[in-house]
């Protein structure tokens, strides 16, 4: 105690206060202030909650989990906020305190598994007032409670946060249960658009990442610029993941490059993810990685690439080339070693590789998109080419708002740099007439899978700079403003 009221006087300039009103109000300005600090504000920004809300304390006796083992504390979910499945669940102490669940000092209880035998009363009560909360708030709620010799007392309830996976379960199960309708189901706060996203993409294994987690091998996070989970081994550079995938289809690689250019491409197809160390969320690696479908997280500053050790340095950690390493597009998130991936069910169906009674998770993502098709009042067209066709209208687009011509090309980059450089007409004539076949074979293939759906088709407008070489640029100062005024 001595040394705490030291901590105060040398912090606060204040004599600890031995009036208990005064330490309360205290606390209470201690709760309002913290709506300003660092952390709330970057939570508020990054989920869209004005900063004048300002927040609210609640003033309340006091209970106590820590008097003996008749006593017990945790939090409570009214229902699974990972995958969905409905029935109480959460964390638990027994004798403890609340922040003794949180802090990470002791290894709480699961209340689904062992509750119901440690304290059975509790376990009826919990459950018993869970579900009137949640048919009151028509949401799944996130509780935290304490039993004080055998007597259950609920200290707060909120809406709790879940999974992409675990917010559609939990909206098409509300609705068949008649809680809320098909339009309340469909409102961005309960499914935001991009939570759809962890359905359609591979996705960690839950226990293999809260391994990976509680090993320590979270390294870094950056942005994260292309959705998905990726796991394989480390290649530095375009050909030799290009090399090593046509060695062994098997392979599971991440390119990891300081950042990409139109050199990577043939290198970002055969990976199963992109991490680069600099750029943003509309950088090249982000871009292109999205267009074709790939995890990747950019901007990760904390990595230190040497391209001639071929090591890859995040603090005390190496990583060397082929050593295992892991992204999650959905968190940017960036771990050490090897991650479990599941492949998305809803795909699989719609690709044919799976029959959709197969898969519970595919039929509440139809049930959903049913509903969205009932109420919806715009429609909606894909961003693609011919590649992305059969995904397009396999997730149900009406046809294609822009197909980008010059994205045809990134794989035929020796054939559109002949035409850039070529100085004479006939040369460029001949240059052109090499593409023509490509392009041809790609319309045919994207009005073949679109039927009778519209496409619009935007005209060649190539960005030359993503079909030259920065290579030469880097190596020679001099190089990149004469292209510039060249072209």
């Amino acid at each position: 105690v001595v040394d705490f009221k030291a901590v105060i006087k040398k912090h606060a300039g204040i004599d600890f206060p031995e009036d208990p009103m005064e330490q309360l109000w205290g606390c209470i300005g201690a709760v309002f202030g913290s709506w300003m600090n660092d952390r709330a504000m970057v939570y508020r920004r990054q989920y869209g909650i004005p900063h004048s809300w300002g927040t609210a304390t609640n003033v309340q006796a006091m209970v106590f989990g820590n008097l003996g083992d008749d006593c017990a504390t945790g939090v409570g979910l009214t229902r699974n906020c990972s995958v969905g499945i409905p029935g109480f669940c959460g964390d638990y102490l027994i004798n403890a305190q609340g922040e003794d669940v949180v802090a990470g000092t002791r290894t709480p209880k699961r209340v689904e598994e062992s509750l119901e035998a440690d304290n059975p009363a509790a376990f009826a009560e919990l459950t018993k007032i869970g579900k009137i909360l949640e048919n009151h708030y028509k949401e799944v709620q996130d509780i935290e409670f304490t039993v004080q010799q055998g007597q259950v007392w609920m200290l707060q309830t909120r809406n709790a946060k879940r999974t992409g996976f675990a917010a559609v379960r939990i909206a098409v199960d509300l609705v068949n249960e008649g809680l809320i309708d098909e339009k309340t189901a469909l409102q961005k706060r309960r499914i935001p658009a991009d939570d759809l996203n962890q359905l359609l993409q591979p996705i960690f294994d839950p226990n293999s990442k809260a391994a990976a987690e509680k090993d320590n091998r979270l390294l870094a996070k950056g942005i994260n610029a292309g959705p998905g989970a990726a796991s394989g081994q480390i290649v530095f550079h375009a050909s030799d993941a290009e090399a090593q995938w046509n060695a062994n289809n098997d392979l599971q690689l991440v390119l990891v490059r300081k950042e990409t250019s139109p050199e990577d491409l043939r290198g970002m197809k055969v990976a199963k993810g992109i991490l680069t160390a600099f750029g943003g969320a509309s950088s090249h690696a982000a871009l292109v990685s999205r267009q074709m479908g790939k995890t990747c997280v950019c901007g990760c500053a904390a990595l230190n690439i040497d391209y001639e050790a071929g090591t890859v340095t995040v603090g005390s950690t190496v990583l060397k080339e082929g050593d295992w390493i892991s992204v999650d597009g959905f968190t940017g998130e960036v771990f050490a070693g090897k991650i479990e991936t599941s492949p998305s069910e809803v795909m699989e169906v719609l690709m044919g590789n799976l029959k959709p009674e197969d898969s519970g998770t595919f039929g509440r993502y139809a049930q959903l998109m049913e509903w969205a098709d009932k109420y919806r009042k715009l429609d909606v067209r894909a961003n693609a080419e011919a590649d992305d066709a059969e995904a397009a209208v396999a997730l149900g687009a009406q046809g294609v708002g822009l197909c980008r011509t010059e994205h045809m090309f990134f794989d035929h980059l020796d054939e559109i740099r002949e035409m850039i450089f070529a100085t004479k007409p006939e040369d460029r004539a001949a240059a052109l007439a090499k593409l023509l076949p490509f392009q041809r074979d790609d319309f045919t293939h994207l009005f073949k899978v679109m039927g009778d759906r519209p496409v619009t088709i935007r005209l060649l407008d190539p960005p030359l700079h993503e079909f030259l070489s920065e290579h030469h640029m880097h190596d020679d100062p001099t190089l990149g403003p004469k292209l510039a005024k060249t072209f």
